[in-house]
């Protein structure tokens, strides 16, 4: 099985967080979330039972997986280095032996005290496993080293964006009279997988009202005259993933409709020409905020206007990545390499998005699809 990157790009993700390492005198890393594993391994799976890699000082990181998943890991990894355990093993007792074998018994261990796989029961148990130990809250590190995308994370995500505007505009063209939310996602789930990305779970497809609608559910209620058509496309090309909305009304739109879409789309090509690197987050955020507002595209802000995109494992709890957001009082600067989702509603039922990525030359719209209010079923044959 072809991996994802070459062996080259772990190199130099392992060369930055080794600088780290030496830093704050770390003997070894432990990875355990699942995006984390990925970045670091090439390999991710679902916590059926605990699995961690661990990242020594110098020399390969090892692998505790579960020996059901052995196979998958080396189609997978860039490296063979495991220890494999079986179903009535403790992979909390095979971790400690294995920093033992590492010489970290009495030494300095890294790892995500905010990691999903790290509750306080398993910290406890590893803690117990291993009291000589000293455990160092790796937080600070791990989500930021993969917010700036090397070259080959951009062409992924490139290919994901192009998914996102080919799908979308069969979802829409389904839209047709008669048609539901439900059967334009079916269209949609369907063009995933037809043009290459790993599964065909959509996003939100659901009718617009007011601002808060974007996390609606499917219905097979038919579509009636003036609904929008709230679509939200998401794949995933090798696990990193774009993100694109559009409105489609059905039937012809109320000024009112238009109007709201037209402002938005202003106030959010305002801010794409903004965010540049140097940029200070928060002032790229009122743009959008207070011009919204302002025209009364809606009584208040009180969601974001953007955050991080990059690789999401389908299983893990959190859908999005929040490791920098765009808000009022974001204090961050914008750096060549980042990508995000920058998205905005109205109370008019409409919203509109795009993928972004920070170049040294400004914002790059990696999604390309025609940024305008939609008819239902348009394109149909």
């Amino acid at each position: 099985m072809n991996k994802v990157f070459p062996i080259e790009e772990y190199e130099e993700r392992l060369r930055r967080l080794r600088l780290v390492m030496t830093t704050r005198d770390l003997d070894a890393v432990i990875a355990d979330e699942s995006e984390m594993l990925h970045y670091f391994t090439g390999f991710a799976i679902s916590e059926n039972l605990y699995r961690a890699a661990v990242i020594p000082r110098d020399g390969t990181p090892i692998m505790i997986v579960r020996k059901l998943d052995e196979q998958p890991f080396l189609n997978a990894a860039w490296f063979e280095n495991r220890h494999a355990f079986v179903d009535t093993d403790n992979p909390i007792e095979i971790l400690g032996e294995v920093l033992g074998e590492m010489g970290a018994a009495n030494g300095r261990v890294g790892l995500d005290m905010n990691s999903y796989c790290m509750p306080v029961a398993r910290f406890c148990q590893l803690e117990g496993v291993m009291p000589n130990v000293d455990f160092v809250d790796m937080n600070d590190v791990f989500r930021p080293m993969r917010l700036q995308k090397s070259p080959r994370e951009i062409d992924v995500l490139r290919k994901a964006a192009a998914v996102a505007d080919k799908a979308m505009v069969r979802a829409i063209a389904a839209a047709v009279p008669g048609a539901s939310s439900r059967q334009a996602a079916a269209v949609a789930s369907k063009a995933f997988v037809e043009l290459g990305a790993d599964f065909g779970r959509t996003g939100p497809i659901t009718v617009g009202r007011g601002w808060n609608f974007m996390h609606g559910k499917l219905s097979d209620d038919p579509l009636q005259p003036g609904d929008i058509l709230h679509i939200e496309l998401v794949p995933k090309v090798n696990g990193y993933c774009a993100r694109l909305m559009r409105p489609a009304v059905m039937g012809p739109p109320s000024p009112e409709v238009e109007d709201a879409t037209a402002a938005l789309i202003s106030l959010q090509d305002q801010q794409f020409a903004a965010m540049k690197p140097g940029a200070n987050a928060g002032e790229v955020d009122v743009i959008l905020r207070d011009g919204a507002v302002k025209a009364g595209l809606r009584p208040d802000y009180v969601n974001n206007t953007g955050y991080t995109l990059g690789y999401y494992f389908e299983q893990a709890p959190r859908t999005s990545d929040f490791t920098r957001v765009f808000t009022k009082d974001a204090d961050w600067e914008l750096e060549a390499g980042m990508a995000f989702h920058m998205y905005t509603s109205a109370s008019a039922g409409v919203a509109i998005s795009e993928t972004i990525l920070v170049t040294p030359d400004g914002a790059e719209r990696l999604t390309q699809l025609e940024r305008r209010l939609f008819q239902c079923g348009e394109g149909a044959a």
